[in-house]
């Protein structure tokens, strides 16, 4: 597996990580996890992505990775825990670090990140933004010095407010989701070179959109649901004739396309079984995509250069909503509460 240097840490980060939301009881559980994490140490996986608001992939992947003969880089966040959540009271943050350090079985964390400071005024983080200081800043101080974590990280889904924080150059790595992939761009214009040009680490989530991506839905998309903008159904279905044209399954072009981007540092992949694993590593064995498929996919990607405001971050095709309204699902994804008919 081809490792990446993770920005200014000292780490050779594998370029596919194990992303935590189904490393939980959300999918197989401890066995099947226990099964993922020692596939993932012989392909040459060498890290895990997890979180508190992850249900219970923390204690999860501790079970699983009790008496791993492998070297393992291990991302958690600061966020959620405990409830209700203030990010304001520092004694609290602490005590859920803590409790990261006992359900994952570690004496220290490698990367840990503030999980989505990116939305306003959902949390209050910070107590300035110029300059950046608050109680996370804080205790991410206190715990380096004490050897509790190794460095610090930001974790969101949007661009503007998060680009502001790369900029204030307190943090080691970003981890960016939903917002850089075949479809969408908006990374591209401010996040990923505010963090090159403060050699911080770039991590990448949702490579597949949770799913939207790689799971065709060529006749809803004809049809046009109500949600769905027009432009988006004209991309995603020049979208699904460039799958045609190049015979290449859909969970590849996403992989390749984000791994011919030399600024990415590594990818976290949702598995939910060992043979999900397999097929993304074989996937990203073939390396970058061929310049001429690059060029067609910025093309189609040009095609909506901004998100529809009122577009759900995860396109919700072959779903009847029955309770989160479609602007909420992507939070409700990550915390395991989406109430979705078939």
């Amino acid at each position: 597996m081809e490792t990446r240097r993770l920005g200014r840490t000292d780490l050779e980060i594998s370029v596919l990580a194990i992303g935590g939301l189904y490393t939980s009881s959300l999918a197989g559980g401890e066995s099947e996890t226990r099964r993922i994490m020692q596939r993932a140490a012989e392909l040459g996986v060498n890290a895990i992505d997890t979180a508190p608001a992850y249900a219970d992939s923390e204690k999860t992947v501790g079970q699983a990775i009790q008496g791993l003969d492998a070297p393992l880089i291990v991302t958690t966040k600061l966020g959620g825990r405990p409830q209700p959540f203030n990010p304001q009271d520092i004694n609290a943050l602490r005590e859920s670090v803590d409790e990261s350090l006992r359900l994952l079985g570690r004496d220290h964390i490698d990367i840990l990140m503030v999980h989505e400071p990116d939305r306003p005024q959902q949390y209050p983080w910070w107590t300035s933004y110029a300059p950046l200081e608050g109680p996370a800043l804080e205790l991410m101080s206190e715990l380096k010095a004490a050897g509790k974590i190794r460095y610090t990280g930001l974790a969101g889904t949007t661009v503007t407010e998060m680009t502001s924080l790369v900029k204030s150059n307190c943090f080691d790595v970003v981890l960016t989701a939903f917002n850089y992939n075949v479809l969408f761009r908006e990374a591209a214009e401010s996040v990923i070179p505010a963090a090159v040009e403060n050699d911080m680490g770039i991590v990448l989530g949702s490579a597949f959109g949770q799913g939207f991506l790689t799971r065709r839905a060529d006749n809803e998309v004809q049809k046009r649901p109500i949600w769905l903008a027009e432009s988006r159904q004209q991309q995603l279905l020049a979208y699904y004739r460039l799958l045609d044209e190049v015979g290449m399954p859909a969970f590849e072009l996403c992989l390749r396309f984000v791994l011919s981007n030399s600024s990415i540092s590594t990818i976290p992949i949702g598995c939910k079984t060992v043979e999900h694993l397999e097929a993304s590593v074989a996937a990203a064995k073939k390396g970058p995509l061929p310049e001429d498929v690059i060029s067609r996919l910025d093309e189609i990607a040009a095609m909506v250069p901004s998100r529809p405001w009122e577009e759900p971050m995860i396109l919700p095709f072959g779903k009847n909503y029955v309770g989160p309204g479609i602007a909420n699902m992507g939070a409700a994804v990550q915390v395991g509460k989406l109430k979705l008919a078939n």
